[in-house]
């Protein structure tokens, strides 16, 4: 086994890492921009690299830097983690040819599967069945109205490298075409460093649900059970579960089966992850992630697998030491995604800052992974993740009970999260039933604003049931008809007052557009003299590896512009301003 590991990553991945490594007594080399010189990966390695200021094209997606750091500490391998490098085929072929080992799969592996376009050619001579694609790259709106125009809409156009969400748009008419082409090639570029982009027939009434799985060099291959990640905002994973529900034990064994033969015809290994649109009884291939995934805490809850320990032991040249009979999936996991975003009303606005107070809920069956602590700070540099909330159980129910309760005991302070949007989407009846699909969250779901009056303060549980506790603001004397029924039913109580329309108002404009949160300025929909109506997406403002489009809050005309393509804005930056209304 190695002595020493370099991770090629931050934050609550890299953490994990070094969790596994230090239970194998394996040290461990943190790498860190300037900017995250006091993170908490930093603090949890045996010893740190820095890797300079500026933005991550200088440091953490600097293949030469890292290579570097490896060399000078003495690794004797590298873990990429996900995101950044994690499926790029140049850095994994840049540390074999240093003599370091690469903790994932081979260079040419990457470069088939981690191409959306290959991929796709790659599952056709597996015999795994795809959903309708364009032949190849497409370069221009034409070439998806053209698609269009054959398959139907909607319509996805995906980054052909990457993943994560990144590079990705739907489109439902021809009429937004060249918005999202656009929108998709410039996230792209930005994420990956590639604007290759490729489109496929959506599908609307879908799950999402993928396959883990693990090779070993000598050409052994199986699979790990499968997860459901439907619930999604911009196409990016909220809450995620194991085993997916709702299946027959039939379409499990093709879905793996599938995922087995899609790895085999490229020698597949290490840990990857299969995905498939599932809709009808029938499974799609989506694309191959080349990576451990941020979801694999679930399937190692219901395997009792360390997936981490797997990926060190094989890259080692180690047998898996199993075989597909061996493999056992007992009960239910679900995992509940923390972010730095404010989703009140739905928005998922990035909100990063000072974390002033971070203190995870204990207990059976619940566990917490993260890349920081009280005191840190989330910085708009990098993705928004904080931490992981995963809950273990029985039965299903009892895991999203356990998820729940462990959601409503987590507290964050100093920054808004996504942990009270979790926990409102899992009380719902939908998601219980399972009557979801990937587009469910964000055309069916309704958020109240979290940051005004927190879900908590209106349920407590009492002998098992949940009863709504009205909040009065100060001041506000309750009358007769104000407190809910205890036997309000689940659905009216999940929807809270937002149904009732305490939530929903919105303030109203100042007659200026100010930016919402530090990032950079992609787009620029406006002018001086345009006559703009409520809810007009002015701005386009990438934040935190999201693009962020600012809206009017008011009707009028716009008097000035004070912003442009490429700037940088700190939060409350004077992007626009409206032309006064005549006296």
């Amino acid at each position: 086994m190695f002595e020493k590991i370099l991770i090629a990553n931050r934050g609550e991945i890299a953490v994990r890492v070094m969790r596994t490594a230090k239970r194998l007594g394996i040290a461990t080399v943190a790498v860190y921009s300037e900017a995250d010189a006091d993170a908490l990966h930093v603090r949890a390695a045996d010893e740190a690299f820095a890797l300079g200021d500026g933005p991550a094209s200088e440091n953490y997606l600097n293949v030469a830097k890292i290579v570097e750091a490896a060399k000078r500490t003495g690794a004797q391998a590298v873990h990429p983690g996900y995101g950044f490098l994690a499926e790029n085929a140049s850095f994994s072929q840049a540390v074999s040819d240093a003599g370091i080992a690469f903790i994932g799969p081979s260079a040419e592996a990457i470069t088939t599967m981690g191409e959306k376009v290959a991929a796709r050619a790659v599952a056709v001579a597996a015999e795994v069945p795809l959903a309708p694609g364009s032949d190849g790259p497409i370069t221009s709106a034409d070439e998806v109205i053209a698609f269009g125009d054959v398959h139907g809409y909607p319509v996805l156009v995906k980054a052909a490298y990457g993943g994560g969400g990144r590079g990705m748009r739907e489109i439902r008419s021809a009429d937004e075409a060249p918005e999202a082409f656009a929108a998709a090639v410039r996230e792209a570029t930005a994420a990956f460093g590639n604007g290759q982009v490729y489109c496929e027939r959506y599908l609307v009434n879908a799950r999402h649900v993928e396959v883990q799985v693990f090779g070993d060099s000598q050409g052994n291959i199986v699979y790990l059970g499968d997860r459901d990640c439907s619930v999604q905002r911009r196409h990016q994973k909220l809450i995620e579960e194991a085993p997916a529900p709702g299946l027959s034990d039939e379409l499990r064994a093709a879905m793996g089966a599938a995922a087995v033969r899609l790895a085999g015809h490229v020698g597949y290994v290490g840990a990857g992850t299969v995905e498939f649109l599932v809709e009808d009884g029938s499974f799609f291939f989506l694309e191959m992630n080349t990576r451990i995934q941020v979801e694999h805490p679930v399937t190692e809850a219901v395997t009792g697998l360390d997936l981490v320990e797997l990926q060190l032991r094989v890259a080692d040249g180690a047998p898996l030491g199993m075989t597909q009979a061996d493999v056992r999936v007992a009960g239910a996991a679900i995992e509940a995604r923390i972010n730095a975003e404010d989703a009140s009303g739905g928005l998922f606005r990035p909100d990063p800052g000072l974390v002033t107070a971070l203190e995870a809920p204990a207990g059976d069956g619940l566990r917490w992974d993260a890349g920081y602590e009280s005191g840190d700070e989330v910085l708009p540099l990098y993705d928004s993740l904080i931490g992981k909330l995963i809950a273990t159980a029985p039965t299903r129910a009892e895991a999203i009970d356990r998820l729940r309760d462990g959601l409503a005991r987590l507290s964050i302070e100093g920054i808004a999260t996504t942990a009270p949007a979790a926990r409102h989407i899992i009380g719902l009846d939908a998601f219980r039933t399972m009557g979801i699909n990937t587009l469910w969250l964000e055309s069916d779901v309704e958020f109240p604003d979290f940051d005004e009056e927190p879900e908590d303060r209106f349920e407590v549980e009492v002998g098992g049931r949940w009863y709504r506790i009205p909040y009065f603001p100060e001041g506000v004397v309750p009358g007769p008809s104000t407190a809910a029924p205890a036997t309000e039913p689940a659905a009216a109580r999940a929807a809270g007052p937002r149904a009732a329309g305490g939530r929903s108002r919105k303030k109203a404009g100042d007659g200026t557009v100010k930016a919402p949160m530090q990032g950079t300025i992609v787009k620029v929909n406006v002018a001086p003299g345009d006559e703009v109506a409520t809810g007009t997406v002015l701005f386009v403002l990438e934040a935190m590896k999201m693009e962020n489009p600012i809206q009017a809050q008011q009707d009028g005309v716009i008097a000035a512009v004070h912003a442009e393509v490429g700037q940088s804005t700190p939060s409350g930056t004077l992007l626009a301003e409206f032309a006064k209304a005549d006296a």
